[in-house]
């Protein structure tokens, strides 16, 4: 079980969230303004950071920003839905995945846990995790750790990124339909439009050509959907 430093000026979330994760097993360190979490992350760093964007004193964008000078400690923001600017940014600068409000107790839950195992991935597989791993080609994805490598160069994906690529690469050269990709990375208590897969399609493709400029597995049908091509 993980330590979880949760940021928010909202007290409700704060009480609510901090519920959850601690039937879940977790310790929960609780903060209103990104100041404070940075002192306690400083001192004691936890396990995970769940972080508000909007906030007083310092937002989630300054906190996340001091924390990536020293440290590459996972970090989940929660974003309103109006903040698609800021979550660009913010995946630039190094945020591990969003979770968009309002939002199930669930889904956040298993976004904690998938950058909980991603942070392990330095670890070596069990006979049965390795069993899990799927290799196409070029393309290495190891879900007990949401781990990928391409061309043996890592690519760090948000748990969003993960599970929509992993979706596609689990039938390469079938169409997966936006919807069908929603349903593999979304909650079904969360609502998301066609443009939101789109945005994420092509945040993936920009990480991959970060390692490889001609990568292009990840093949657009206009109209349909998106397939994954083998190499």
């Amino acid at each position: 079980m993980a330590t979880i430093a949760l940021v928010d000026d909202d007290e409700n979330i704060l009480t609510s969230v901090s519920i959850a994760l601690e039937a879940e097993g977790h310790t929960v360190k609780s903060f209103e303004d990104g100041a404070a979490a940075l002192d306690y992350i400083n001192a004691t760093p936890p396990d995970v950071v769940v972080s508000d964007i909007k906030m007083p004193t310092m937002d989630g964008m300054e906190l996340l920003r001091r924390i990536r000078q020293t440290s590459s400690l996972p970090l989940i923001f929660l974003t309103s839905k109006d903040e698609e600017i800021d979550e660009v940014l913010g995946l630039t600068m190094g945020a591990d995945d969003y979770v968009k409000k309002p939002f199930s107790q669930r889904l956040l839950l298993e976004r904690v846990k998938a950058v909980l195992r991603r942070a392990q991935a330095g670890e070596t597989p069990t006979a049965e995790e390795e069993k899990k791993i799927l290799r196409r080609g070029s393309l290495t994805l190891d879900p007990m750790r949401h781990a990928c490598v391409w061309k043996d160069q890592p690519v760090v994906l948000t748990v969003t990124e993960f599970l929509i690529l992993e979706a596609l690469a689990q039938r390469p050269g079938f169409v997966k339909s936006r919807d069908s990709l929603m349903d593999a990375a979304y909650d079904d208590q969360v609502y998301v439009d066609d443009r939101t897969i789109d945005s994420h399609i092509k945040r993936v493709r920009k990480k991959f050509r970060v390692v490889d400029r001609e990568f292009d597995a990840i093949e657009t049908l206009y109209g349909v959907g998106y397939k994954y091509k083998e190499d």
